[in-house]
């Protein structure tokens, strides 16, 4: 491959989204109008007396907080007796760069990771030494690779390329997540590993210094850190996400206290960077399966800080904050089904324990029981995986959690006047969640003005979500994979022309009626001149068992025939002119189409784990067509729920 285009792939990659966004910037600095460096300097708790666990020697502190995990823990640490420690090959990162395969690198390498973590909390709740031999490996090993970054991520280094630079260290979310890891690897367990050995701990702390605390205080370079943010540029979840990892790095790694005070204040710097890029309306636009990573990550974040000042410095009373909680409970359609736009799946309900530790934090009873509806009458047991942090916290919120009853309330419509999300229910059991928004969004499809319609929870017209993530998702080549392509959403070719990518192609006039229930958004702008179109109002009306869609429009020239574009699944029948009757799990809707256009059914074979794990072996796409070539027209499609 060409290195110079090699190179801008990978910028791309870098960048998560990995696209460059429109957002405005609000200079709120939440975090800095709520302790200056000196403010902080006095309320700072140092020497981990922060830590809320007990110590690993303290077995009567330890029996209480693991209560029905004990059992548990300690038989997934006997699991790992006799693991194998996977030593991630050269080949193995050099494989991104010469086929596009990160998972050739990442599994081997996120199984170590897991393992660390598991043997971590078997030991502290066996306390009796049996797993710490194992722990020794595999920090050993961890100190003895080059790098903790992914190789999807390391063509951040100076070099641009995907193998581990031994003369550049660098923080991402993979090293950053590691190096957590192993910093509370250290705090709990240093002192029996100096039985065994002093050079275990010092080496553990010097490759924490050299990897994570150095790199972060000498380098503002980096990317997520946001301290050199160009106008138009990108802050995502990388942002709170490797804040998070830095901070328990230091609160737990740094006992000089002018130096904690700096690093600590850093973080509190990059992540309003964070705050003031992200829309105050509270609503994640890369959908729930990435809300644990962004809004979640910010939880992360302001917990530890709160936590490493006392309480003294906190925003969890800030309502911009309480609503990014709130964004996934209202993005819960039921029975595992969510709201997805852009990369997220159209399945999972999201972590209950986070979800429960940021609704009290916030003082959201929604989130709550929000949290305790998921759980179903399951246990909240401890997670395992290779977040410490948020295994750890889950053993603290168990008995909170196991006591909260469960139950899910959301409003008839909930409005994101600035993500320009609209989701609307009624009584009837139907469900539409619609967007305006523009084609640069964070993990961007091209589906300004799409929709899902779900009856009695039950996905009928669909966003089928995004493949497999491969070199080619986060390229230059992004939007010639089908899911990416507003032709595969719900939406129309306007004069043969597709939407396209670009912050300048986006919707406008989006309006959400809430008493009407009625949601439009002008989409003429999210396509490309050569679709010569000066407006194409498209809206969508629950009323009683119906969704009307209408879309009325105006072009320039009328250049070829319009064609509306519908995804779903399960059985589709066209046997009657003028009629989609469609059939998802034993709910029917029937859709009653002009008669200028005639349907036709393509299916889409689904080949990607990713996808069939949500929907089976294939898709539908289903186009309405017409001959017709008008300047000035009104369509309208009636959906009407059946059973």
């Amino acid at each position: 491959m060409n290195k110079k285009i090699f190179l801008t792939i990978c910028w791309v990659v870098l960048c998560s989204s990995y696209v460059l966004n429109a957002h405005a910037y609000t200079e709120r600095n939440l975090l800095q109008h709520r302790a200056d460096e000196a403010a902080l300097e006095r309320v700072l708790v140092g020497n981990q007396a922060w830590v809320s666990y007990p110590a690993y020697t303290d077995r009567q502190g330890w029996e209480a907080l693991m209560g029905e995990n004990k059992t548990r823990l300690i038989k997934a640490g006997e699991k790992l007796l006799d693991y194998q420690w996977n030593l991630v090959p050269a080949t193995a990162y050099l494989e991104y760069e010469r086929g596009g395969d990160r998972n050739v690198m990442q599994n081997p390498y996120e199984k170590n990771r897991s393992a660390l973590n598991t043997l971590m909390l078997a030991e502290l709740a066996e306390g009796k030494g049996r797993f710490l031999d194992q722990l020794i490996n595999g920090v050993y090993q961890s100190c003895e690779m080059t790098s903790w970054v992914l190789s999807a991520h390391l063509p951040n280094q100076k070099s641009g390329r995907s193998l581990p630079d031994f003369r550049q260290q660098i923080i991402d979310l993979g090293s950053g997540g590691y190096g957590a890891t192993l910093a509370w690897v250290h705090y709990f367990f240093h002192q029996a590993f100096d039985r065994v050995n002093p050079v275990i701990s010092l080496y553990l702390q010097k490759e924490l210094k050299e990897r994570i605390l150095d790199p972060y205080m000498a380098d503002d370079t980096m990317w997520w850190m946001a301290f050199h943010l160009k106008p138009g540029g990108l802050v995502n979840n990388w942002n709170p996400w490797c804040n998070s990892n830095v901070l328990q790095c230091f609160l737990l790694m740094e006992n000089d206290k002018e130096r904690l005070v700096k690093a600590v204040y850093r973080t509190m710097q990059s992540v309003d960077h964070f705050l003031n890029f992200i829309k105050a309306d509270g609503a994640c636009e890369e959908g729930p399966s990435y809300w644990e990573h962004a809004a979640g990550k910010l939880y992360d974040y302001l917990q530890i800080l709160s936590d490493g000042t006392g309480g003294q410095v906190s925003l969890f009373d800030e309502p911009m904050v309480r609503r990014m909680g709130e964004y996934i409970s209202r993005s819960y359609v039921g029975n595992g089904w969510v709201v997805n736009f852009a990369d997220a799946s159209a399945k999972g309900g999201g972590n209950e324990s986070l979800i429960y530790r940021y609704g009290k934090a916030v003082g959201s009873e929604e989130m709550m029981q929000f949290a305790a509806y998921l759980l179903a009458g399951r246990p909240p047991y401890a997670s395992l995986g290779n977040d410490t942090f948020r295994s750890l916290q889950s053993l603290l919120s168990y008995k909170g959690l196991s006591a909260m009853k469960g139950s899910h309330v959301m409003p008839d419509v909930t409005w994101y006047p600035e993500t320009e999300f609209c989701y609307m229910k009624n009584k009837e059991g139907l469900f539409v969640a619609a967007k305006g928004g523009f084609n640069n969004e964070s993990h961007n499809h091209n589906d300004a003005g799409t929709f899902s319609l779900y009856v009695d929870t039950t996905p009928v017209l669909i966003d089928a979500g995004v493949g497999t993530y491969t070199r080619l998702t986060f390229s230059s080549q992004r939007y010639t994979i089908w899911s990416m392509q507003s032709d595969y959403h719900n939406l129309p070719m306007i004069n043969g022309v597709s939407q396209k990518f670009g912050q300048q192609y986006k919707a406008n006039a989006v309006r959400c009626d809430g008493k009407r229930q009625i949601f439009s958004a002008d989409i003429a702008a999210a396509y490309p001149q050569e679709a010569q179109v000066k407006s194409w109002v498209r809206s969508y009306a629950l009323k009683g068992q119906e969704l009307i869609l209408t879309d009325q429009y105006t072009l320039k020239e009328a250049v070829q025939p319009n064609q509306l574009n519908f995804l779903t699944w399960g059985k589709v029948d066209l046997s009657q002119p003028g009629k989609v009757r469609l059939e998802v799990g034993g709910k029917v809707v029937e859709m009653t189409y002009p008669k200028s256009f005639t349907a036709a059914v393509e299916p889409i074979a689904l080949d990607d784990p990713r996808l069939s794990r949500v929907w089976g072996k294939e898709i539908y796409r289903l186009t309405l067509k017409t001959e017709e070539k008008k300047l000035k027209d009104a369509y309208r499609i009636v959906v009407r729920k059946i059973k």
